[in-house]
């Protein structure tokens, strides 16, 4: 995994080399992750294009979430499965299967 640098800020608005802060990006992107996570979500990641007065450029991530989840929601809640249908079959029902005929019920 890629380390830090210490010079770059946490603000993605922010000059990483004069230290100017620029109010809009000059363009934005999506970027859509070819993989999900564990529970089937998709990462989206917003980019941006930057250009501070003093003519730095660079680009940064505005802003990154995942697909299910509500913005500003926090680790994804737990819901409860519903049980299904049980079935159990009796071993002699599976022997005689094909000698019998089947079972009207009525």
């Amino acid at each position: 995994m890629p380390r830090k640098s210490k010079g770059k800020s946490e603000d993605p608005f922010t000059c990483p080399v004069c230290g100017v802060r620029v109010t809009d990006p000059e363009r934005t992107w999506t970027l859509v992750s070819p993989i999900p996570d564990r529970e089937g979500r998709v990462t989206i990641t917003v980019m941006g294009a930057f250009r501070c007065p003093n003519g730095h450029t660079w680009k940064a991530v505005i802003k990154k979430f995942k697909s299910g989840e509500e913005e500003g929601a926090g680790a994804p809640q737990a819901t409860e499965k519903e049980e299904g249908e049980t079935i159990t079959l009796d071993l002699s029902d599976i022997q005689n299967f094909n000698d019998e005929p089947p079972e009207e019920e009525g």
